[in-house]
């Protein structure tokens, strides 16, 4: 009897939270999302799920989907040793048709905190922990060649960053899925509490999708990491990373209106396009020359 009444109450409960998990995954595929064109092969996304009907909570989504395309931008990044500079800065510098902010950083003294290489030279090294440990976020890298970017995972090795071949590296994390399996994640706060998140995903045929979740407000919750795999999956990632997100999540269009802010980064605590936090570093589209 008492094994009979376990297995059902285990099958009450599975089967509820994969009905939840179904509903979740119908709720955003099923969304009109609002659509434009930005470049070549290149559209904005943006959707807001209301009435706690995504993870039963609000959640704002954005994010541009670059198709596998000669005809698309190209990939590169925006990093500065020391100074800060918002998104938006760092794009209209660079005269960049998007961007979205990098890895994490050094909030006091600038730079970024882990290892990238632009153009061949390296600007930050990695800051490792002690024990010269690795964290999560040194755990994998966005890579650009040739203007196209992809996904690669830390092979346990102590130089594996400053031996990858492409002239282009930015260590980030953690790595959310690859090659349609996902990473294991643990139970620390950083990956359980919802937050604002940036995150990268590739599908199978190369296309690119560079993705905010706002949060820390009523109108978007935000996602834990937990919740973001799924996202990226249900969206067609066979690949996602996870960038530096809370107050730095930002993502910016050249053509967008007023201040080109697309999302509502949370950094002033108010819902709007304004909360921009300075960062080290972006990932950005620029166009084909």
């Amino acid at each position: 009897m008492l094994k009979s009444f376990l297995f059902s109450l285990a099958f009450v409960v599975f089967g509820h939270v994969a009905l939840a998990q179904n509903a979740d995954s119908l709720t955003l595929v099923k969304a009109k999302w609002q659509k434009k064109r930005i470049a070549p092969k290149t559209r904005l996304f943006t959707f807001h799920f209301t009435q706690n009907s995504l993870f039963q909570a609000n959640e704002q989504l954005s994010f541009v989907e670059v198709k596998n395309s000669k005809r698309a931008p190209l990939f590169a990044f925006g990093s500065e040793p020391k100074e800060l500079k918002t998104t938006s800065t760092f794009g209209k510098a660079n005269q960049a048709i998007a961007a979205i902010n990098g890895t994490f950083f050094d909030v006091k003294n600038g730079g970024s905190v882990d290892f990238i290489k632009v153009n061949g030279q390296v600007i930050s090294p990695n800051r490792l922990e002690k024990g010269n440990k690795r964290a999560r976020h040194q755990q994998a890298a966005v890579v650009i060649a040739n203007g196209r970017l992809s996904l690669k995972k830390w092979d346990g090795t102590a130089n594996w960053e400053e031996a990858l071949s492409e002239n282009d590296v930015m260590l980030s994390g953690p790595l959310l899925r690859l090659n349609q399996i996902n990473e294991s994640l643990d139970t620390a706060a950083f990956n359980r509490l919802r937050h604002p998140r940036s995150a990268i995903g590739l599908k199978p045929d190369g296309t690119v999708l560079l993705l905010t979740v706002d949060g820390r407000h009523e109108n978007s919750a935000g996602m834990s990491l937990f919740e973001l795999t799924k996202v990226m999956k249900w969206l067609g990632c066979t690949s996602a990373i996870n960038l530096d997100g809370g107050g730095s999540t930002t993502l910016w269009l050249a053509d967008a209106p007023g201040n080109g802010i697309v999302n509502f980064p949370s950094d002033n605590k108010k819902w709007d396009h304004e909360g921009e936090r300075k960062v080290a570093n972006v990932i950005m589209l620029k166009p084909k020359k």
